[in-house]
């Protein structure tokens, strides 16, 4: 049999699907269609408005009045930060935790693979998002 080349290109792409193996899919075509942040929203309606966009980069800002959440998606590696803030329950794979999120908090992630959001607070939630492309 022949050798097996990887060419550099593609290296990025078999790493992705190695990652989405590992998560218990069976292969990375078995793997759920999740939204992005921007495409997903809360009963029919958009929580996200695309603020600016590069190359490299995408600026959204995702306002959560109370009672309103964000339907299942998922995020690139991304940068938040609280311009208000508010009480915010998260499901994701750990479970349902609520958070109490400072107006100013700021946090960074290598990557969200899937969770949802609800406001069950009394005042608006708005984050910044800053998502690599």
């Amino acid at each position: 049999m022949g050798r097996t080349i990887i060419y550099p290109r593609l290296r990025p792409v078999f790493a992705i699907a190695a990652a989405i193996a590992s998560l218990g899919f069976a292969s990375a075509s078995a793997a759920p269609e999740l939204p992005s942040a921007l495409e997903a929203g809360w009963e029919g309606e958009h929580v996200c408005t695309l603020q600016h966009q590069t190359a490299t980069h995408r600026v959204l800002r995702c306002t959560f009045p109370p009672g309103v959440g964000h339907e299942r998606h998922y995020h690139p590696a991304h940068y938040g930060y609280a311009l208000s803030g508010g009480t915010m329950q998260i499901t994701d794979a750990s479970g349902t935790r609520t958070v109490d999120l400072a107006t100013g908090a700021d946090y960074s992630s290598d990557g969200t693979p899937w969770h949802e959001v609800v406001n069950v607070g009394e005042t608006t939630v708005t984050y910044l998002i800053v998502e690599e492309r």
